[in-house]
């Protein structure tokens, strides 16, 4: 039942927020979504941590004649999806507070729904059930950027769009065709695919099916091209959204729909993904460091970011699949705070160009050190969040071929310099015209970024509370991907 509440609650509050104006419609979304996250809380008390099994599950049919099933439930991966989920969602619509948005009302509910179709998506155990929060956690990403997005939204979310649904197509096709290969009347319930017993040669082609819809989502190379357009001109809060916990839609589909589903298909292209994966890393770190509009420089870094997540989980170990897990939350906590940044910057100088700014940090003391805090998280200095999920994921690439351990640890030697040298054409240097009266952060604005710097430091001092959640649920992914 508490995982039915999670689903419905923010659905329904986006259709009472539809009904009201103004402020009064942030407000109620910020107290809904604040009650979605103690919901969630109340999910993980009454979670059996040491078991690696479905909890808290919901099933009944749904189209019963053809098997279809309403069916949800959570392991440890998908209770800290949610978390992220729930823990995000009210800063991003608090960071909105600062912002006064035409039809607010219609802005705010789209949140809200989009909020619903994400953890459907973390709780679906039914395949066609899956596809459908895919879907629809779509849509309402998809009009906010359109709408209240930058001069090139209208084309620039039309290309994002289609590569989505292009992706879509590929995992509808699969998992049709892996619901028709199960006995008897046929099921798409997750357990009944990983029951299949499919030749080589099927889940070779199922795997690309099913790795194109997830590649593209996350976004990995080659697939990435629709990223940083679509970051740049959405409005602060869908580059939130998107980066911190869209992205995170294709890494769980990977883990759960992918790996144990063809498990002989990943072992074919395994070599092949960590490939495109380290390329990407190098590739997108390499093009952060050439950029000089903020928006651009974090959304190439998430590119990196996610390769390097990507090349571990397809290492098929522990180390790996952790790191994986972890570094979807860290990547989560720190990609949202600093896109909050690069919004603060940009409502008081109106620019995002690197060389249009400097000498912030003499007037701002609150900002540059919440600025500094998330930037190191992010290039995974130790006892911060970021450490945690890259020493995992690289010690898993590493146990799998040194050499492209060897390759894929660039991400730490050039995403320090891309980030440190943002944070030294921003931050330092002799003041701009632009940056000649820029005040300190607000309170509205210290209460996004207290909880962020928080998480920064309890995953990178205590990472079991989160890595226990996780591990048996890991363990059970594994026992599954060997059988």
């Amino acid at each position: 039942m508490i995982t039915a509440l999670l689903l419905f609650w923010p659905a329904l509050a986006a259709l009472l927020v539809l009904l009201l104006k103004g402020q009064t419609a942030r407000t109620v979304a910020l107290v809904a979504a604040l009650i979605e996250f103690a919901i969630s809380l109340v999910a993980y008390t009454g979670f059996n941590t040491d078991s690696g099994m479905i909890q808290a599950g919901l099933s009944f049919p749904w189209v019963a004649s053809a098997g279809i099933s309403f069916t949800i439930g959570m392991d440890g991966i998908s209770l800290l999806m949610v978390l992220l989920t729930t823990f995000l969602v009210p800063l991003i619509v608090l960071s909105s507070f600062k912002h006064e948005y035409k039809n607010a009302n219609v802005f705010y509910a789209l949140i809200l729904f989009m909020q619903t179709g994400l953890i459907g998506v973390f709780v679906a155990l039914d395949a066609f059930l899956f596809y459908f929060f895919w879907e629809m956690a779509l849509i309402p990403v998809y009009f906010i950027a359109a709408i209240w997005g930058g001069a090139r939204r209208i084309p620039v979310t039309f290309k994002f769009f289609v590569y989505t649904i292009f992706g879509s197509l590929f995992m509808l096709a699969a998992f049709v065709y892996l619901y028709l290969q199960t006995p008897g009347s046929h099921s798409s319930e997750l357990t009944a695919f990983y029951n299949l017993d499919l030749s080589s040669e099927s889940q070779s082609w199922i795997f690309w099916f099913l790795f194109i819809a997830f590649a593209i989502k996350m976004p990995v190379f080659p697939f990435h091209t629709w990223q940083p357009d679509t970051y740049t001109e959405s409005p602060a809060q869908a580059t939130m959204l998107l980066s911190g916990i869209m992205l995170k839609m294709g890494i769980y589909g990977v883990l759960r729909w992918l790996l144990p589903v063809v498990p002989l298909g990943v072992s074919q292209w395994t070599e092949l993904v960590l490939v495109l994966s380290i390329i990407g890393i190098v590739y997108a770190s390499i093009i952060a460091i050439r950029q000089r509009d903020l928006k651009r420089l974090i959304a190439y870094s998430s590119i990196a970011h996610v390769g390097l997540i990507a090349a571990g989980i397809f290492t098929l170990n522990e180390q790996g699949l952790q790191g994986g897990v972890i570094q979807m939350l860290s990547h989560g906590i720190n990609v949202v705070g600093l896109f909050f940044i690069i919004d603060i910057i940009y409502s008081r100088t109106n620019t995002r160009e690197i060389t249009s700014l400097g000498g912030i940090t003499q007037t701002t003391p609150a900002l540059s050190i919440f600025f500094m805090i998330l930037l190191l998280g992010s290039v995974a200095l130790p006892l911060t969040n970021g450490f945690v999920g890259e020493f995992l994921l690289l010690s898993g690439v590493f146990q799998y071929n040194a050499w492209f351990g060897a390759a894929a640890g660039l991400t730490i030697i050039l995403g320090a310099v891309y980030m440190l040298r943002m944070f030294q054409g921003v931050m330092f240097g002799p003041k701009s015209p632009e940056t000649e009266v820029f005040a300190d952060l607000t309170m509205s604005e210290k209460a996004v970024l207290i909880p962020l710097v928080i998480m920064v430091f309890w995953i990178g001092l205590f990472p079991n509370t989160f890595l226990s959640i996780s591990e048996p649920a890991v363990g059970q992914l594994l026992n599954i991907i060997n059988r």
